[in-house]
């Protein structure tokens, strides 16, 4: 594919607009869970169940979507995608019901897998062989940038205009996303997928593939059982007020930022150390949280630290599955690894739950530790079992 490079930041900044919209979506819901149980006549851990079935409906909707769609040029795809959010989000803002909302959340959370999965192999296609990574890392800016900017604008449209106004503005968003998709990715940037989908999955059952799946299954199970319960550890551990909360994860936010953007570059030029280096970050973060949480200036550092190294892993992560896919499969891959993404999530959370009732808070840090450490076995078994094969080949 040959693409002039003015167009460029043009073309990943719409994809980045669309992954920015999915972003708001899947996280404001958690600001607004209260004003949604007391409209809807729900407990707020019912409502909390609406954050679940999103992660479900990722998880279940991305192979669906991707194989259900491999023939169709990618460009199309990712504007039937965008489409299908907007349609959810409308639903969102006119369910009557909790039941009915969740549903619709469901149905929303259907594009999300899919559309950062064939997003990626289009972002990679829209750069030069050596930019591959900081092009995945540039389309998942959107989600940084949702974290920091869109989560609490939607948050406080919700709470003065009514939890029903955010899901409006946020279709809205998907709207605008939509017209720039639409005009701004080309269409030569959108070959069709092969047809053979039983192909595709057997490109899943592929070694490297299923143990880089593994690996990020792995690698953010460790963050979200930290970051779930990381309002309890910065009140009772570190000892701040509760209105402190939204300003320190500000720092959260910064450091997803700018550990994409570390990420993506170091993998452009080294792909395996940064995957092996990001985990290893990872770990390291959240091994010295157990102490940094014990004092105030410390678990400044240790939030920040953890945004960085959260998403320092996500390009190369994302790249290394793609690349074990080798052509055939690559975007199943990748929307598989998304929804990897979105596993790890659920596993992390129910883990330091787990932790958390049954030895304390202190625990928690230790425990979320576990998981990278296994993800950098897990990577370097798949390594060692690639050099092996290349060897003998």
């Amino acid at each position: 594919m040959t693409t002039r490079t003015s167009s460029l930041p043009v073309a990943l900044l719409a994809l980045t607009a669309g992954a920015f919209g999915i972003g708001v979506t899947e996280f404001v819901i958690m600001g607004l869970l209260i004003d949604i149980g007391r409209a809807l006549g729900v407990s707020t851990s019912a409502a909390g169940l609406l954050i679940s079935g999103y992660a479900l409906g990722v998880v279940v909707g991305a192979p669906i979507l991707t194989v259900a769609t491999a023939r169709w040029p990618r460009k199309t795809v990712l504007m039937a995608l965008m489409a299908i959010f907007i349609a959810g989000n409308a639903a969102c803002a006119l369910a009557p019901t909790y039941g009915l909302l969740m549903i619709a959340r469901v149905v929303t959370a259907f594009a999300h897998g899919t559309f950062f999965g064939v997003g990626s192999v289009v972002a990679t296609r829209l750069v030069p062989p050596e930019r591959r990574a900081s092009a995945i890392a540039i389309l998942f800016t959107g989600l940084t940038v949702a974290n920091i900017l869109g989560v609490p604008a939607g948050t406080w449209l919700g709470q003065q205009a009514g939890w029903r106004a955010t899901f409006w503005a946020v279709a809205a968003i998907g709207l605008v996303a939509l017209t720039v998709i639409a005009r701004a990715v080309p269409a030569d940037g959108a070959a069709p997928e092969p047809s053979d989908w039983r192909g595709d999955l057997r490109v899943l059952a592929r070694r490297p593939v299923l143990l880089g799946l593994t690996t990020t299954v792995l690698g953010y199970a460790g963050v979200f059982a930290v970051f779930t319960y990381i309002a309890p550890l910065l009140t009772e551990r570190a000892g701040f007020s509760a209105s402190a909360l939204s300003p320190i994860l500000l720092l959260f936010g910064g450091g997803l930022v700018l550990g994409n953007i570390a990420g993506g570059r170091v993998a452009d030029r080294r792909l395996m150390p940064a995957v092996f280096g990001s985990l290893a970050l990872l770990l390291a973060v959240l091994v010295a949280m157990g102490t940094l949480l014990t004092s105030q200036a410390g678990a400044l550092i240790g939030v920040a630290a953890l945004g960085f190294a959260a998403f320092a892993t996500v390009a190369p992560l994302q790249l290394w599955v793609m690349s074990n896919a080798k052509g055939a499969g690559e975007s199943l891959a990748s929307s598989f690894n998304i929804a990897a993404f979105n596993l790890g999530n659920a596993i992390g959370a129910w883990a330091g739950g787990a932790a958390l009732g049954s030895l304390g808070l202190g625990a928690v840090t230790w425990t979320a530790a576990v998981f990278p450490a296994a993800a950098l076995t897990v990577a370097l078994v798949a390594t060692r079992s690639t050099q092996r094969k290349e060897a003998f080949a």
